[in-house]
């Protein structure tokens, strides 16, 4: 874990969107929610749906129930309205309605709902 996590190279400028969420402090809905996301569980229609609307890459980090999802896109990328069409794409809802049983929300909720927008306020780079 102290050794870090490769980053992902890309043949075009891009932007990023990190966002917070709260799980239920529950360690046995923890581990159940983590091997829901673990490569063998996951749901390839909702993997497929991710990239379908315009997102290079999405990584979730975990520290006790709180969640960070890191959202790599294109300079052009459209948030709000990948977020709507990803909404509407087969299986969505039926994943929303799964890990909403793990996650400290409404189960009507939208993902846009659950997963709160970070501010940026430091960074090293030009």
């Amino acid at each position: 874990m102290n050794k870090g996590y490769p980053s992902k190279q890309y043949n075009q400028p891009t932007k990023r969107y990190v966002q917070f969420l709260e799980l239920q402090n529950n360690p046995d809905l923890i581990a159940k929610y983590k091997k829901l996301h673990s490569q063998k569980e996951q749901w390839k229609i909702i993997r497929d749906g991710i990239k379908e609307v315009g997102i290079l890459e999405m990584e979730i980090y975990i520290l006790d129930n709180k969640l960070v999802m890191i959202i790599d896109a294109p300079l052009d990328f459209d948030f709000k309205a990948a977020m709507t069409r990803l909404a509407t794409l087969p299986r969505q809802q039926e994943w929303e309605e799964t890990v909403a049983e793990f996650q400290k929300c409404n189960a009507s909720d939208t993902s846009a709902e659950k997963w709160k927008m970070a501010e940026r306020m430091f960074y090293l780079y030009d």
